[in-house]
């Protein structure tokens, strides 16, 4: 495991080699996300990069390619395998400077996951933030099933995120099982309790959803804005090719419940394996990227 700070701008963001970990992201001192340690187990996820899926995967088994798949269960809770192969496992350094670092997995090693595809990471910060990408390259002979997400938790400013307001201009989110927290519907947010298109309070609501139809801002891209009472806050944005975002507002954070909320830009839904939807499906020599970006306002 190696650490990378970068700084540039009044940014400063840790990157760790491990999970390629986004570990802290600061603006001129203020904590712009939950940091993590390096070295220490990363239970909760903290800013890792979850490929070749994000979220849940049911029973950690699907079908691609005619063929029966098994991955672990690391959620033997839900009976879920949870974000991917690229989480605690050491990344290889591809490229390092002063405000930028790219790191590389490669998969395939797996048998439940027999696809070369690498993962690469990308984090640069300058005065306009935090800018990041994952790429994935098919490297094999044939067609891989794909999705990625960052899995950051954002912090607004003082308090938690009972305290802040979130505004996401997404019309629909997914309804979950409460055991498995799987999906099963697909539900309008208007005038409901997940209707954050014009901001509201978050207050003691528990959110562990997905969200989708979210619209793209004049500057192109989608947008999830987290404010503190003080008027301060974190932005947070993405390539609105990326169709789905998962709100979690960390009520299990280890040692900080609802410290911070996880904005998690996804290629495809939770359980997309199986479900096919918005599955990206990597041609052999085929890349896909998701890019975002944090800043403070």
């Amino acid at each position: 495991m190696t650490s990378f700070m970068l700084a540039a701008g009044g940014y400063t963001a840790l990157v760790d080699t491990f999970s390629a970990t986004l570990c802290s992201l600061e603006y001129e001192g203020r904590p712009l996300v939950v940091a993590h340690t390096p070295g220490v187990a990363n239970v909760d996820y903290r800013g890792v990069v979850c490929a070749p899926w994000p979220n849940r995967l049911a029973d950690g088994q699907y079908r691609f390619g005619g063929r029966h798949y098994q991955v672990p269960v690391n959620e033997p809770e839900k009976a879920t395998a949870l974000h991917g192969l690229g989480v605690f496992r050491d990344w290889e350094v591809l490229s390092n400077s002063k405000s930028e670092v790219v790191l590389a997995l490669r998969l395939g090693s797996d048998a439940g996951y027999p696809f070369s595809v690498r993962v690469e990471a990308r984090y640069m910060v300058s005065r306009d933030g935090l800018r990041a990408e994952i790429r994935g390259v098919n490297e094999g002979q044939t067609a891989a099933p794909y999705g990625s997400c960052p899995h950051p938790y954002l912090v607004a400013g003082s308090g938690c995120v009972n305290d802040w307001t979130l505004e996401l201009e997404a019309d629909h989110y997914l309804s979950v099982s409460p055991q498995r927290m799987l999906p099963t519907a697909l539900t309008p947010t208007a005038e409901g309790p997940f209707d954050f298109r014009s901001g509201r309070g978050i207050e003691q609501m528990p959110i562990d959803n997905a969200f989708t139809g979210v619209a793209a801002s004049s500057r192109g891209r989608c947008i999830a804005r987290l404010t503190a009472c003080d008027g301060h806050g974190a932005l947070l944005s993405w390539d609105p090719r990326a169709k789905w975002v998962q709100i979690y507002t960390g009520d299990h954070l280890r040692g900080n419940p609802r410290g911070g909320l996880a904005v998690e830009p996804m290629d495809c839904p939770p359980d997309a394996f199986n479900s096919g939807e918005d599955l990206v499906v990597l041609a052999p020599g085929v890349e896909h990227s998701l890019s975002w970006a944090l800043e403070a306002f």
